[in-house]
């Protein structure tokens, strides 16, 4: 096959104790999973069935790392989240089928920036200026599935500074693990090299450049980022 021009490089993230790398295909993004997180931001989430959001696959960075504040804001949010990582693909999945489906399992973070968000929300348009920007989805390297104690509980954290910002478990998903991905499967043909965010914990703010973030799934991964001067 011959391209008008060399194809870009495969998106792919680091696979824990191994040079193994996992190929990033698409990255799909729960919003408002965490029913605190839901009220903070002026929602009821006891009303909401799981909707998505997505980002380029390109827009995934290893961690540690220091993210490029991004154009266009002035108020740059950190979320982080438990991320699935899919091995096998299917569609229309019963919800005790879900985990043959799961690769491995890592922690991310979903970088907002936030004014354009309520910009987007207030007129009515998507959300991709806010959500899908270059470098906005710092991941931790993956875990295999096999090595995870738990995707039903484990403590969730983010600190800014050393200063606890997020910390909450994920037993407090609304929607579970296996009911948000078989959800997504009945909406998209779920391929091996998608990506999950399940979605964030309340403590949600804005940062800037200097500032250093740390995080974890507890048993599963932590990460480091730096938010570095705009690119």
């Amino acid at each position: 096959m011959s391209y008008v021009f060399a194809a870009p490089p495969q998106a792919s993230l680091a696979v824990q104790d191994t040079d193994a790398r996992f190929p990033v295909r698409r990255i799909f993004c729960v919003g408002r999973n965490y029913e605190a997180h839901a009220r903070e931001m002026g929602n009821d989430p006891d009303r909401e069935p799981p909707f998505f959001f997505t980002k380029p696959a390109d827009a995934v960075m290893d961690t540690p790392c220091t993210f490029p504040y991004p154009p266009l804001t002035q108020d740059l949010h950190y979320e982080i989240e438990l991320v699935l990582a899919i091995g096998k693909g299917g569609k229309d999945l019963r919800e005790d089928a879900v985990m043959d489906h799961i690769w491995g399992a890592s922690v991310g973070i979903d970088f907002t920036r936030r004014d354009l968000q309520a910009e987007a929300k207030k007129t009515g348009r998507p959300w991709d200026w806010a959500k899908a920007f270059d470098h906005s989805a710092p991941i931790a390297p993956i875990k295999p599935i096999a090595q995870v104690p738990s995707l039903t509980k484990a403590r969730i954290w983010l600190a800014v500074n050393g200063k606890i910002r997020q910390d909450a478990d994920i037993a407090d998903l609304i929607w579970s693990v296996r009911e948000h991905v078989s959800t997504l499967s009945r909406a998209m043909i779920l391929a091996p090299g998608d990506l999950v965010m399940t979605g964030t914990p309340a403590g949600v703010g804005a940062v800037v450049p200097g500032d250093v973030i740390t995080g974890g799934v507890d048993g599963i991964a932590d990460l480091e980022v730096t938010v570095g001067l705009q690119s």
